[in-house]
């Protein structure tokens, strides 16, 4: 659920920002400008890979047949490390990503990919020699996932039909770690459905650092219920051979409450070819969700979270021996956000470790030794550490970004591992976002606001401007001919009456204050979300206020980057106080001289669903209809990581979960009510919109769905997200 923010971010959903300054042009923004032709879409600068040296990086071009190499100081190109016209590759003729190895005299190249799930995918991989120019595919014997070189650039490991193997790249052999892989049984160096959605990563195995030894997550998944979709023919994608007989697709999906996969931890022993059990502790009910070596090859970090993820441990493992020990603890009232353990530094020194805790009620950096005690905390204010981008380890500098200036905006800061000499690299306002090359000598900055498209720009440490990759003319100069109106930021009361909560608003281009507008609002209010926020571009959104309506989007109590007071107050009682601070928004609208207090509509996209439907239920006196796309309607339906984080069981918690689901108030529904689901959707069930339709047909209330048959929860695919926003349009002109 909460990763759909992630395909906010990338584009699969359409980005919530517009442009604050009104054009003066003459052209109409059309459906096919925003869905099809990507009209306003934003240049970027894609692929940089910083190499050893820090002074140069790599970009693949061409379509993915050439790996160029250039100076960060200049720009230029230096070199073509790879052109795979001149291999003349009947196997590999592109390829979508690149691995190099430690010293970089080789590169993993990946072709074929075929999706699994979010992030996991199968490909065929190939390895190119720079120093005899050969190309050699990795395996023969199917696809792999996830290969990676070892350290010492020697072997590469895989997996492939849920078992770990080792390719050793001087005789071209290939070895098994692993053999009880199992498809819906036993998952190798892989993670289950709900780890990689929730716990949001892929790749369940790590090197150790002197090459000798593989750590790997073995997922048990015997227990966990099934879940069934049916697979029909469909378009782009055809699947021909589901014309007739629907395909029946089966996989572990577990449900609040449910068993999850039991997860314990293994090293192999590369040259012994043994592997030795790590004690995780008599608990199987618990997750295991991020492993990690420390400056010591022979010592392996461990997270483990219980299953209310309201404590956390760090164990040390030893990987000859497999005994632990707990370097830290941590409990919290609420629950521990688990993006934090990305944050797990450990020190060359191998005598500290930087991590991130809200033990302040902010999200902020800390220091500890190796024995677990705090040394120093490094970040502090009233005000979230949103990304940790890195530590020098030379300069003893952490780089970061935060919501210090503002929690709509975002800037980079440099800070001494002693908390002093805090720095504001960017200190543009707007959304900044920074990738720092090997060695942290320079680093690219992408910056855009609300009067602003993306700028990309390589600082180099001192955060003196070097050259700008990307400004964006040709759109700014494009959007001269276009009719759109301004995002404004406004602040609206929450259902407490003391908490203003941050919003934007955009009103129609020919805005007329003695008029009266229909309003649609949007948002998505998910646990640590944000919609309102000071970044850029043109979306739907334009299109309708072109129309003649008004959009609002308002970001309620449990959003981001407020602090954890305010993140975590709708613990165990997901939607209720979301829903009352829309509701109390919309109320506080519809007092507007200019808004139509009769005409305010509210949508949302998966948590935003589940809000648009229960909002329409609960404010019946102030909305008049809702869209709900791929909506949670039960949160008994939802998955047990997600869920149970912010709900607990629903043994543990029934009226948190019976009293804020939509499908448990269908007797209140009065306005207008569309839904829309894919039936693949392997996220967010289409059983959710099924069973919340039969219970409104069963409280007598007339509504509308739409169904996309084999979408996944993003729905797309040849012209499906055209027609999906068309059908949109068509409710809110028939409703509003």
């Amino acid at each position: 659920m909460k990763n759909f923010k992630h395909l906010l971010a990338i584009g699969l959903f359409l980005c919530l920002s517009i442009s604050l300054f009104a054009q003066q042009g003459v052209k109409k923004i059309t459906m096919e400008d925003i869905m099809l032709n990507h009209t306003f879409g934003q240049k970027s600068v894609y692929g940089l890979r910083s190499m050893n040296d820090g002074i140069h990086y790599t970009t693949l071009e061409e379509n993915g047949t050439k790996i160029v190499k250039y100076a960060y100081a200049t720009g230029k190109a230096v070199d073509t490390l790879l052109d795979l016209n001149k291999l003349k590759s009947e196997e590999l003729t592109s390829t979508f990503d690149y691995e190099f190895n430690t010293d970089e005299s080789r590169i993993l190249l990946m072709t074929d990919r075929e999706n699994i799930y979010r992030r996991s995918f199968t490909a065929n991989y190939f390895i190119f020699s720079f120093k005899n120019k050969e190309l050699k595919p990795l395996s023969k014997n199917g696809k792999q996932r996830l290969a990676t070189f070892s350290p010492d650039g020697r072997r590469i490991a895989f997996v492939r039909d849920n078992n770990i193997f080792i390719h050793n790249i001087a005789f071209g052999s290939e070895s098994k770690v692993t053999k009880d892989g199992e498809f819906n049984k036993i998952q190798n160096g892989t993670p289950d459905w709900v780890y990689e959605e929730e716990f949001e990563f892929n790749k369940a195995f790590d090197w150790s650092p002197d090459s000798k030894a593989l750590a790997y997550l073995k997922f048990d998944e015997s227990e966990v219920p099934m879940f069934n979709m049916n697979k029909f023919e469909g378009m782009y994608p055809q699947v021909k051979g589901n014309a007739l007989y629907p395909e029946n697709y089966t996989y572990k999906y577990p449900k609040a409450g449910e068993k999850n996969s039991i997860v314990e931890v293994y090293v192999y022993d590369v040259n012994d070819r043994l592997t030795k059990k790590m004690d995780v502790g008599a608990e199987t009910d618990q997750y295991i969700p991020r492993i990690k070596w420390t400056a010591d090859a022979k010592t392996l970090s461990i997270c483990r979270l219980n299953r209310h993820q309201n404590k956390l441990d760090i164990l040390l493992a030893n990987s000859k021996t497999g005994k632990t020990s707990i370097l830290y603890s941590e409990e919290n009232k609420y629950y521990i956000d688990s993006n934090t353990l990305d944050d797990l530094t450990f020190l060359d020194d191998n005598m500290h470790f930087i991590f991130s805790s809200e033990k302040d009620t902010f999200l902020h950096l800390y220091l500890f030794d190796m024995n677990g005690d705090q040394v120093q905390q490094i970040t502090k204010g009233d005000w979230d550490v949103t990304e940790f981008l890195g530590y020098d380890q030379q300069k003893k500098v952490c780089y970061y970004q935060s919501a210090e200036v503002s929690p709509m905006d975002r800037n980079i800061y440099s800070i001494k591992l002693n908390g002093s000499s805090k720095k504001n690299l960017t200190p543009s306002k707007g959304t900044n976002d920074a990738s720092f090359s090997k060695g942290f000598k320079y680093f690219i900055n992408s910056l855009s606001s609300v009067s602003q498209p993306r700028t990309v720009s390589l600082y180099n440490a001192k955060a003196k401007l070097i050259r700008t990759l990307e400004d964006n003319k040709e759109l700014v100069e494009k959007l001269k001919d276009y009719q759109f109106t301004s995002k404004e930021f406004i602040q609206l009361p929450a259902a407490d009456e003391l908490t203003q909560l941050n919003a934007w608003i955009i009103k129609p281009f020919d805005f007329d204050p003695a008029k009266k507008y229909p309003v649609l609002m949007t948002q998505y209010s998910g646990p640590n979300s944000q919609q309102v926020l000071n970044r850029w571009g043109i979306d739907w959104y334009n299109y309708l206020a072109q129309e003649g309506y008004i959009v609002v989007c308002v970001d309620p109590r449990g959003t981001g980057a407020r602090g954890e007071l305010f993140r975590k107050c709708t613990y165990m009682q997901l939607g209720r106080l979301e829903s009352d601070d829309q509701i109390s928004a919309a109320k506080a609208l519809a007092k507007k001289d200019f808004i139509d207090g009769d005409r305010i509509a509210i949508w949302g996209w998966s948590f935003g669903g589940f809000m648009s439907s229960l909002c329409l239920e609960k404010g019946s006196d102030v909305f008049k209809s809702a869209i709900a796309i791929a909506p949670v309607t039960n949160w008994r339906y939802y998955d047990s990581v997600y869920t149970e984080r912010f709900m607990r069981t629903p043994a543990e918690n029934p009226s948190g979960y019976d009293d804020n689901s939509p499908i448990n108030h269908t007797d209140k529904l009065k306005g207008n009510l569309l839904l829309c689901h894919g039936t693949s959707d392997d996220n967010v069930h289409v059983q959710n919109v099924y069973e919340f339709a039969e219970r409104l047909v069963q409280s007598n209330k007339q509504f509308e769905m739409q169904i996309y048959t084999n979408r996944n929860h993003s729905i797309y695919g040849g012209v499906t997200r055209l027609h999906l926003y068309n059908r949109f349009n068509k409710f809110l002109k028939d409703n509003l």
